[in-house]
């Protein structure tokens, strides 16, 4: 009984943890007038790698995506990996711009009632995680850049995926294109690992320059 008062007591006098998802200050300097629109799908890719580079620059993991209109081709939302300087695991790119462009748009999900049809624009393939996460999403429409190959070849684990993940998702009314712009994210990928970055890979953290 006296533990369970004590345990009592401790919870009632803790704070509630909290966490705030905030973008580097940086990235409104990265991004053209949210006005532009960004007509084709290499453009969109242009954006999406070059926040990935910037990420890069600024000590943030090798990996950007984005959401985009598909009516009026309009950037409704940015992502960058934000899994080290939030100390989250769970911040990777496409959770970032995912969950960014759902409270930009008032809902849960980005195939809600009046909604326009939403894009994800990823620079590598999505992991297990963000494979999991993308038909909940309510995208119609996935663009990657680099393979998880390239991703798994600079020494990142993207946890366990069906092997034929792409037809998956086109069951479920969700179009892929892939190898969109693969060359400058794979450069992107290598930069990150000249610039000596940390792979965090869940209970595993290995250092480029051990």
């Amino acid at each position: 009984m006296k533990h369970l008062q004590w345990e009592i007591e401790r919870m009632s006098s803790m704070r509630v943890p909290t966490f705030t998802l905030t973008l580097p200050d940086w990235i409104d300097e990265e991004i053209p007038e949210t006005s532009h629109r960004f007509t084709s799908v290499e453009s969109r890719m242009a954006l999406v790698t070059h926040l990935a580079k910037v990420n890069v620059q600024q000590a943030g993991g090798p990996f950007a995506a984005a959401v985009f209109n598909l009516e009026t081709q309009e950037l409704v939302a940015p992502g960058v990996n934000l899994v080290v300087p939030l100390r989250a695991s769970i911040a990777h790119a496409e959770i970032v711009a995912v969950t960014l462009a759902e409270q930009v748009l008032g809902h849960f999900t980005l195939n809600g009632p009046d909604l326009p049809s939403c894009e994800l624009v990823t620079s590598t393939e999505p992991c297990a995680m963000c494979l999991g996460a993308i038909p909940w999403a309510g995208v119609r429409r996935l663009v990657c850049g680099a393979r998880e190959a390239d991703a798994l070849a600079i020494g990142f684990d993207e946890g366990p995926k069906p092997a034929d993940w792409q037809t998956a998702l086109k069951v479920r009314g969700i179009d892929v294109v892939q190898d969109v712009g693969r060359d400058a994210n794979i450069e992107v990928l290598q930069a990150y690992v000249r610039a000596g970055g940390m792979m965090y890979n869940g209970a595993t953290i290995i250092s480029m320059d051990s």
